[in-house]
């Protein structure tokens, strides 16, 4: 039995230097590409590290629509994010372990809307009741992972973008 060529190889979307985001990982940068001889197998691999993990992450290729790794968001997903940001917040009343959960989903999705939810419903602004340590970790985990993707779309460093994305926050 012949295998079938994939077309999926040929369209590798990203060039060395291009950001892309890992769902898991946040906004990383793209190497290059490689081709590596695995338990038999050759693969070609996208090579992405994430500076602020210190970590280098190989995609296989014929994995990237499954793994999640994609482009940078555009601007007007952007828009929509910071948008996001500017509602109300929409707190549960369930078990905190439940939100919890909710909440690392929302970050993993790696959708800076839904990332965006998770840093609008736990901010705290000044007089209100302080935050638990692990809210305290969730809030600043998706604040991280929304400051990158953000950073990575309007060119500007990561210190800049968590700015004015605090900024937007107190505003609203």
């Amino acid at each position: 039995m012949a295998k079938a060529k994939s077309t999926k190889k040929d369209k590798i979307a990203f060039k060395t230097g291009d950001f892309v985001v890992y769902p898991t990982h946040g906004v990383g940068q793209v190497q290059g590409i490689e081709k590596e001889t695995i338990a038999g197998h050759a693969l070609k691999l996208v090579v992405v590290t994430f500076d602020n993990d210190r970590m280098t992450l190989r995609v296989p290729t014929n994995k990237m629509e499954t793994s999640g790794l994609r482009k940078v968001s555009s601007r007007k997903i952007m828009d929509n994010a910071v948008t996001t940001l500017k509602g109300r917040a929409r707190v549960k009343r369930t078990m905190w372990s439940r939100r919890a959960q909710e909440y690392e989903a929302k970050i993993n999705s790696g959708d800076p809307c839904l990332i965006a939810e998770v840093v609008r419903d736990l901010h705290r602004n000044v007089g209100q009741p302080d935050q638990s340590f692990s809210e305290r970790q969730i809030y600043e985990a998706a604040l991280e992972r929304l400051a990158g993707e953000f950073a990575a779309v309007e060119s500007i460093d990561k210190e800049k973008a968590t700015e004015k994305l605090e900024a937007v926050l107190q505003a609203a």
